[in-house]
């Protein structure tokens, strides 16, 4: 693979800069991905989660066995092949569902931090990793509302915001037909929309296709967060982007990351099942 420039999105410029928001359509329209700055976070928070993300994961096996579950990926099938990573995943939104008591409590500062990013602003003293974590999400929740506005008014998003390891490349995405690696630039987020972004546009916007590669010789750290539709919500083109020009290019669907990981277990292209045949 080779690496590329992926394009560059100033968040601070978005709301008044016609140019930014004519480079974040080109964007989304060619690729469905870029690396965002200007996102008013600041560059030592964003070290913090990073280090209590590494400490998390430094921890004796048994400490991180209190969190563990079946494997480290969304269990769907009993045969289905498991990623080869060690993760922790934490539910945010909606509130109900965080259980915050079942968060890392170690070490020190890991829930603070991750719950500050997601709000943009530290507002009290860290103090466990439980809080490190919930900040983080608000944090990146802020900029998700950010990005709806600098979008068509009547389309939903799903997308994935993540902050890379600062010196391990492994995200790839694939580029005339060839996988492309994506060079790290410390304390810039990388923002990639996902396929129920490119369902709902009806094309317009694309979900690119990527893959994580593992690094036999260094450990690799990232720290994503999803964005998604609530699964039971049905999803289609938006009507006002359906017409004799553009066509329905895809059927409604529900409860798309199921049915993403069947098709992933079985071959298959999850954008090519839901294509609309007339």
């Amino acid at each position: 693979s080779a690496s590329v420039s992926v394009p560059v999105i100033d968040l601070g410029l978005l709301p008044s800069s016609k140019d930014e928001q004519g480079k974040l359509k080109l964007a989304l329209c060619s690729g469905g991905c870029f690396q965002a700055i200007g996102h008013g976070i600041s560059n030592s928070f964003l070290n913090k989660v990073r280090g209590v993300a590494e400490q998390f994961f430094q921890l004796l096996q048994e400490e991180k066995q209190k969190y563990s579950r079946a494997g480290y990926d969304l269990v769907v099938s009993e045969k289905q092949v498991l990623d080869w990573n060690t993760r922790l995943f934490l539910r945010v939104f909606p509130e109900h569902q965080r259980k915050l008591n079942l968060w890392p409590e170690n070490p020190d500062k890991i829930r603070h931090a991750y719950l500050t990013l997601s709000r943009r602003t530290v507002s009290y003293e860290l103090n466990s990793c439980r809080e490190v974590l919930h900040e983080y999400s608000i944090k990146l929740k802020q900029l998700v509302d950010l990005l709806f506005k600098a979008m068509a008014k009547s389309l939903a998003l799903e997308e994935n915001i993540l902050l890379q390891d600062e010196q391990v490349e492994g995200l790839q995405f694939v580029k005339d037909e060839k996988w492309i690696t994506v060079p790290v630039i410390p304390r810039v987020l990388v923002v990639n929309l996902g396929d129920q972004m490119q369902i709902m546009s009806n094309g317009i916007f694309k979900s690119p296709v990527h893959r994580v590669v593992t690094n036999t010789d260094k450990l690799r750290i990232s720290v994503a967060m999803f964005n998604e539709v609530e699964p039971e919500k049905e999803i289609g083109p938006v009507e006002g982007l359906i017409d004799e020009n553009r066509p329905r290019l895809y059927s409604n669907v529900k409860i798309y990351a199921s049915f993403n990981y069947e098709c992933f277990q079985k071959g298959k292209v999850p954008l090519e099942e839901v294509k609309f045949h007339a």
